[in-house]
């Protein structure tokens, strides 16, 4: 395929953009190359500037469930942006989707709406450590929730020691309150809070992760973070903003049957537009302004044209009784073509799937946690990458993102994409 005016849009965009994107992955840096820049998209369909059509398995990196450009939800936002955009004042709309979102999710009462996840997550943890009256969190190495500066923290000498900022502007001040551990390692989790007893305000996580590739929790380690929050004192936050209304109408606390205390929503919750939101009970809620003393505000949160493609976004999931089921099952489908067709080849491979997540990692060694999901072979990867890229896939740009199917793609598109896996397998 061809990709002049992309290339040439890129040199453009360098000129006044950082990177020439507004997000680094974007910027292809992981695989090589220069990055493709869209043109429009429709259904289970990416269209370049090029005029070169990609099947899409990112999905907007998630928010796109049902596929680009679905017709109810452009219907209603058009209608929507015809009244006007923002208002900066309260609507009835805002109470709607709040009221089916409360209504879905399990364990929660009250929810605030923000502008994104990062946002949501940031807030969630204030939150915690305004009704805790304690300064600590628990990240896992490898877990992504935001650009926050309490989440660029990566690890250090073990599991136990304070953090170390892996971004500049990250303060060492900030970095002290941020304690890692390992996915799916409850020992690790456990020396955390028996060094510091009474000072974690929460443990926050990816309850599958998908910023290492999907990886699934192991049986038993979230109810082991549930009975240590308990047991310590310490809220559990689910940082959901990718699998809120992807793993099912109440996300993973309800696929998973574990209950957090404060969840996180992005993506799928704003059927494409920029949004985020954070969730708890009442007796946390309460503790968030105006009724409590824990400060959070934004402009444009809440805004009409956000809370309309989320809300039409719920209510086509929530009447589709067999969406979920479906993208699963989609899901599966192209896993099971894709292991079968690798495993002739004798690649070093393993496959992390989970609800209508997927990730393929160019290793041997199981996929559990950050350390492990750094074995893959990158050569391998950006190579995948591009020769599907070249056939007509688009896939997640980096090795440390998890494919999103959307409900538009067809079997025929699963069988497609397979073919084009076999064929790049033919260059190995």
């Amino acid at each position: 395929m061809l990709y002049q005016r992309s290339s040439a849009l890129f040199e453009a965009a360098k000129k006044v953009i950082p990177g020439g994107v507004n997000s680094p992955v974007r910027a292809f840096k992981s695989v090589g190359g220069n990055p493709v820049f869209v043109e429009k998209a429709k259904g289970a369909y990416l269209h370049d500037v090029d005029g070169n059509r990609f099947i899409d398995y990112i999905s907007s990196w998630g928010p796109m469930i049902l596929g680009h450009a679905q017709e109810d939800v452009i219907i209603a936002l058009t209608q929507q942006a015809q009244k006007g955009t923002s208002y900066g004042m309260p609507t009835a709309l805002e109470t709607e989707i709040a009221a089916l979102v409360v209504s879905m999710v399990p364990n929660i009462d009250k929810i605030r709406f923000v502008n994104s996840g990062t946002e949501a997550c940031m807030s969630a943890v204030r939150l915690a450590r305004g009704f805790t009256h304690r300064e600590k969190i628990i990240k896992f190495a490898g877990c992504y929730h935001g650009h926050s500066d309490a989440f660029l923290i990566q690890a250090g000498s073990g599991a136990i020691t304070f953090g170390a900022p892996n971004s500049p502007g990250v303060t060492q001040g900030t970095a002290k309150d941020t304690l890692l551990a390992n996915y799916n390692d409850l020992a690790s989790v456990e020396a955390v809070f028996q060094q510091y007893p009474e000072e974690v305000a929460a443990i926050i996580i990816e309850p599958v992760a998908g910023n290492m590739g999907c990886i699934p929790p192991n049986a038993g380690f979230l109810e082991g973070l549930r009975a240590l929050c308990d047991q310590f004192g310490a809220l559990l936050i689910f940082d959901e903003v990718m699998t809120g209304f992807r793993l099912g109408l109440g996300g993973a606390q309800e696929r998973l049957g574990i209950n957090a205390d404060i969840v996180t929503f992005g993506k799928v919750v704003g059927g494409g537009l920029p949004v985020g939101a954070f969730a708890a009970r009442t007796e946390i809620m309460q503790e968030l302004a105006p009724d409590g003393p824990v400060y959070q505000a934004g402009t444009l949160s809440g805004n009409p044209l956000a809370m309309i493609a989320g809300l039409t976004t719920l209510k086509l999931l929530q009447a589709d009784k067999e969406l979920f089921s479906r993208l699963d099952g989609k899901t599966q489908q192209l896993h099971e073509g894709m292991k079968a067709l690798i495993e002739h080849k004798g690649i070093p491979h393993q496959f992390n799937r989970f609800g209508s997540m997927l990730s393929l990692h160019f290793t041997d060694t199981p996929v559990v946690d950050f350390k492990t999901a750094a074995l893959g072979n990158n050569d391998h990867f950006k190579a995948y990458f591009h020769g599907m890229l070249d056939r007509g896939v688009y896939l997640p740009s980096s090795a440390f993102e998890s494919y999103f199917l959307n409900d538009a793609l067809s079997n025929e598109d699963i069988a497609f994409t397979l073919d084009a896996f076999q064929d790049w397998l033919k260059t190995i």
